[in-house]
């Protein structure tokens, strides 16, 4: 650099350092090539505005004249002329002929070309060169988005750029404007190495770096935008300014724009087509309709150009919707109503109409009408986007409508819809959400609408924090990415499935598979998602594009298990089979890097060490292996086995699968889980540190340890998810939601939340300190319920073994006893209560005084039923012993039952002494209780006999089977008066209407029938719409049934609770609960308040709203 130059540059240098933002700045230099991206780089990584201008400043003192050159001339273009005034004294001489006649910067010949009508213009009268299209486009596509050349040869004047243009107008080949390509094209000419330069800067939007050419002699690629759009007619360049308000890449239909400008739709379409033979705006003939979109390039420059005006424009459009629509009118047929759903909320916070937006977003009704179409997904994204604007409004408000949605997304995601009032319904009273819903109801309710309230809700508190459900199959896998944002699942419908981790917004869907995809990982660095699957392939794909990277197919079985290194220099990846091998993979080299032999059975899970150096593998073979991945050797196998030996037992009677593995942060320690166990083994020794014993009744699917403490989380086969301190070996928590068999649990990279993936096609995301906080006491869900007068009396046995005593109304709970309970009853006017235990024992506790009644001689096995006489001085019990007691516990008489042959499913009392019961034996008997003697003995299926009823005349019973049959019975004739056929399950409940002239049944399918009692003819079927393929209609089995005392209604119990109409047999309102698989609904005479309780020991007391 001259010394005039370095001294003039020198001298300004504090103001310099003071005043400039070196972006721009550094744009124009890179853009001259006197400043190399390493060195940009260097730049930007400074920590202030000023030390990075003194970093550039330091930069350039180091180079020659060009580079001051640059610097001045960036000043000018950028706005700091006062700055480049201090610098003109110092400005080296240079040549200033390029022997170009310019006006204005631009060569009359570009003016000229740009005034004809863009880059380049169609021709009015146009060839149609198919074939030559096609042949440009099959080029295009084999560079597979790689960095490449396809060149057009041909005589000048024979249309080479438009046959180009053309080509690139498929908008799914390449997302791209023929004025870019066209101008690229010619800076290439002088340039040739640029390519990969050109469309880095395109990526990164940097337009001002693709600059001036000898072809094209014009500053950048946005005054070319610039000049297309000047030379638009003056009557529609207002029109192409209102373009500004719309989304990249975004199809707005024609509807949009007539409402926007007031116009018909030909209007319309004549504006936009001029824009779209100019190359200012694309266009979508899809089907009858025309949809306009801007190229992200496009959007860009009209945003700079327009950004004083951009709020002004969001206005206008939001005005001009509420002119010609209302929010409630909008019709799913109307050709712009998806726009609208999509796009009102953006351009109402654009607008800074922040009064509007909370309007909108704090609404039951738009919340219920957008998600019917787009479901919750993208709601939940927009609470979170414009959060800060929402919380101006009221904080509180805000949480409760995201937490509604983020809770109950996985049921508003599916059909048939629900009804969005009812889950309003069961917020916290306190809730906008809950209040809304409430008024609704209450409108609603005087029109024949069916409502319930869930009156003890407030005692319940949800764990989850999102419940997403992205698959239409069990999810057998997910994870999240490295930085948290995002979360990855696979399973049974044989797709990968990426959305965001806040708010469960789609962002890929991958059917990359031929059978289930069993396992899922995201790379370190975030780029890839691996996966593997039944189909014995494993696949890598670009984790934003969905592109996919590799595909590996050299394991002979299925493919179980995948986990990436976690270095970001050198990436590996592992997989374990069903072969019996683990595979380590290169992902630059097309075959594998590595196979590890050993393990005598599948391969279940794999992890690397969080160091590297180690790969575990656990194995159906009882054991856990290291390995050392720079040499692939076998470094250590532990038998897990051993750990449950006895002596008693030989060794080769014992199958043990060892099905998960994970490590602890710091590499010293590694958790493996098999049958009902977890052991905590120290990598050194191989000696056992801990051993957590989980419980008998339930096998570990997965766990996965915290990354910053001691915490494991544990998914356990009865759809229970725990979390447990490893150090102390205490449970900390229990987290039930889930419906089915939980198959994978993960913790989030910085420990703060984790996730579960289950059978019931969900995913929910826990926060572990509010799940650390929170451990609720369940309730088990065999219950009794009395209801007397105004009162609703729950007894109930606790999951730490306490009988409680529920006042429904007032939520008290009494807690009466502690033992080992299997089945409790109350009596009739509430002075005793009576529990049977495992172990077979009876006892009667009075209320009064706490006194305890104990049968002398109980079951010898688990008591299954207990139930008090009218009068309360007999107690009726059955159990898995196949007898049933009848004991009188004020005198201490007592005798048994006994003629089934097995086990006793349940029996009712009847009139005069006598009991129905029926068994697993098929049959159904009469008994006389003073007697002990059989009165009746009816053979009814070949099949276990799953319920009976009695009809209120007490003349009939019917009995249903697993044999998928159901009988209508006389207690005077011991063959049947109908047997009714038709159902594909087995029939597990029935009912008579309070009138006896109908029956319901209920299936395994999900199906209710409702019979003719006198002549056993199917009136109706009662199953709601199909929802998704494989999903129940009822959610489940249906485990019970109950008429109103008018017959008009029916109540079932099953996946969850619904209500019919009996007289056309349609739903008339379901209602959601927490859990599923209920056993039974208790319902008032008055059929106004039901009780049960779900398999997550949730307990339900509801009361239709009046």
């Amino acid at each position: 650099m001259d010394a005039k130059a370095r001294n003039c540059l020198l001298q300004h240098r504090e103001a310099l350092e003071k005043d400039i933002k070196t972006p721009y700045i550094m744009d124009h230099m890179v853009s001259d090539g006197v400043l190399t991206p390493s060195e940009e780089e260097k730049v930007k990584n400074e920590p202030t505005q000023q030390h990075r201008a003194a970093m550039l400043i330091k930069m350039i003192l180091k180079k020659d004249n060009d580079s001051y050159i640059s610097f001045y001339n960036a000043l000018l273009h950028e706005g700091y002329k006062d700055l480049a005034v201090l610098l003109h004294g110092g400005l080296p001489v240079i040549s200033s002929s390029n022997g170009k006649d310019s006006v204005g910067g631009i060569t009359s010949y570009v003016r000229t070309v740009l005034c004809e009508g863009g880059v380049p213009q169609r021709p009015v009268v146009f060839v149609t060169r198919k074939k030559l299209v096609n042949a440009i486009q099959q080029k295009l596509f084999k560079l597979n988005g790689e960095p490449g050349w396809v060149t057009v040869y041909g005589m000048a004047g024979c249309g080479k750029t438009v046959l180009a243009a053309e080509a690139v107008r498929d908008h799914d080949l390449l997302e791209s404007s023929p004025l870019v390509v066209s101008l690229i094209g010619a800076l290439l000419r002088d340039f040739p190495k640029r390519w990969e330069y050109y469309l880095r800067q395109l990526q990164n939007k940097q337009f001002k770096r693709i600059r001036k050419s000898s072809s094209y002699d014009y500053e950048a690629l946005d005054e070319a935008m610039s000049i297309s759009v000047d030379m638009l007619r003056e009557d529609i360049k207002s029109y192409y300014t209102d373009l500004s308000i719309f989304q990249k890449d975004v199809k707005v239909p024609t509807k949009v724009l007539c409402v926007l400008w007031d116009m018909e739709t030909e209007e319309v379409e004549d504006i936009l087509q001029e824009f779209v033979n100019k190359s200012l705006l694309f266009c979508d003939r899809n089907g009858k309709s025309f949809c306009y979109y801007l190229h992200d390039l496009q959007v860009d420059f009209l945003t700079e150009q327009n950004r004083s005006q951009l709020q002004d424009l969001h206005k206008k459009i939001i005005m001009q919707f509420q002119r010609h629509h209302q929010l409630h009118a909008l019709s799913p047929d109307q050709e712009d109503c998806m726009y609208w759903y999509n796009f009102l909320a953006y351009h109402m916070a654009s607008a800074n109409m922040h009064k509007e937006l909370c309007a909108l977003m704090f609404s039951l009704d738009w919340i219920k009408a957008k998600t019917e179409l787009v479901g919750p997904a993208h709601l939940i994204h927009e609470f979170v986007e414009y959060r800060d604007i929402l919380d101006e409004k009221d904080y509180a408000v805000c949480e409760n409508f995201q937490e509604f949605l983020s809770l109950n997304g996985h049921l508003l995601g599916r059909q048939p819809f629900p009804s969005i009032v009812q889950l309003g319904l069961c917020e916290p009273e306190t809730s906008e959400v809950y209040q809304q819903a409430k008024l609704q109801a209450k409108q609603e309710v005087d029109n024949g609408v069916l409502y319930l309230e869930w009156i003890n809700k407030k005692n319940i508190k949800n764990l989850s924090r999102l419940v997403v459900r992205p698959h239409t199959d069990a999810v057998y896998h997910a994870c999240f990415s490295e930085d948290g944002h995002r979360i990855a699942s696979c399973g049974a419908d044989k797709t990968l499935q990426v959305f965001k981790a806040e708010t469960g917004e789609k962002l890929l869907e991958i059917k990359g598979h031929e059978d289930e995809v069993l396992c899922c990982a995201f790379s370190t660095d975030d780029k890839f998602i691996a996966t593997c699957s039944v189909d014995k392939k494993v696949k890598i794909w670009n984790s934003v594009t969905g592109q996919l990277v590799q595909s590996y197919d050299e394991h002979s079985e299925q493919v179980n298990c995948c986990h990436f290194t976690h270095s970001r220099h050198h990436l590996l990846l592992a997989t374990g089979s069903s072969d019996c091998f683990l595979k380590l993979w290169d992902l630059d080299q097309k075959e594998c890097r590595n196979t590890m032999f050993g393990h005598t059975n599948s391969v279940n899970h794999c992890r690397f060490s969080p160091d590297d150096k180690f790969l575990a593998s656990c194995s159906a073979d009882g054991t856990l292996k290291l390995w050392d991945v720079k040499s692939a050797n076998e470094r250590k196998s532990i038998n897990v086995k051993q750990f449950f030996l006895s002596s008693e037992e030989p060794q080769e009677d014992i199958e043990v699968i060892v099905k998960c593995c994970s490590w602890s942060s710091d590499g010293s320690k590694i958790m493996v889980a098999a049958k009902n166990k977890i052991f905590l083994l120290d990598i050194n020794t191989s000696g056992l540190l801990t051993e957590i014993h989980i419980g008998h009744n339930s096998t570990i699917r997965y766990c996965d340890f915290s990354p910053h403490n001691h915490l494991a989380v544990v998914a356990l086969s009865q759809y229970c998810v725990e979390l447990w301190n490893v150090d102390s070996c205490l449970k900390v928590a229990d987290c039930r939601g889930h419906l089915s068999w939980v198959h994978c649990v993960m913790f989030s990279p910085d420990g703060s939340s984790f996730l579960t993936s289950s059978d019931d096609q969900t995913i929910r995301l826990w926060e572990t300190k509010k799940v650390c906080e929170n451990s609720a006491i369940v309730l088990k869900q065999e219950i009794d319920v009395v209801f007397q007068e105004n009162e609703v009396m729950v007894l109930a046995v606790d999951n730490i073994r306490r009988l409680q005593l529920i006042n429904g109304k007032t939520g008290q709970i009494d807690y009466l006893t502690e033992a080992q309970i299997s089945c409790c009853c109350l009596s009739p006017h509430l002075q005793h209560v009576a529990f049977g235990g495992h172990d077979g024992t009876i006892k009667i506790l009075e209320l009064l005084n706490n006194r305890l009644f104990q049968s002398r001689n109980g079951h010898k096995n688990t008591v299954r039923h207990i139930q008090f006489t009218a009068d309360g001085k007999t107690l009726i019990s059955s159990s898995d012993d196949s007898t049933i007691q009848v004991w009188n516990w004020q005198s201490e008489e007592y005798f048994f039952l006994q003629a089934h042959q097995e086990t006793v499913k349940d029996f009712r009392l009847l009139k005069n002494s006598r009991l129905l019961s029926w068994s697993f034996d098929g049959t159904v008997k009469v008994w006389n209780i003073t007697t002990g003697r059989i009165e009746k003995d009816f053979v009814c299926h070949q099949d276990t006999v799953l319920s009976c009823d009695v009809s209120p005349d007490a003349t009939k019973f019917s009995s249903t089977s697993a044999d998928n049959t159901a009988k209508i019975w006389s207690f005077e004739l011991l063959s049947p008066l109908h047997e009714l056929k038709g159902h594909k399950g087995c029939v597990r409940c029935s009912a008579f209407s309070v009138d006896s002239t109908l029956l319901a049944t209920g299936d395994d399918n999900g199906e209710i029938r409702i019979w003719n009692v006198s002549s056993g003819v199917l009136l109706h079927l009662c199953a709601p719409i199909s929802i998704e393929e494989g999903a129940a209609t009822h959610g489940g089995w249906v485990t019970d049934l109950c008429f109103s005392p008018d017959s008009k209604m029916l109540v079932s119990a099953g996946g969850y609770l619904k209500w019919w109409n009996v007289i056309t047999g349609e739903s008339s309102q379901t209602f959601y609960t927490n859990g599923t698989n209920l056993m039974k609904i208790h319902v008032s005479p008055d059929f106004k308040t039901y009780v049960t309780v779900d398999n997550l020991g949730i307990l339900y007391i509801l009361q239709t709203l009046e």
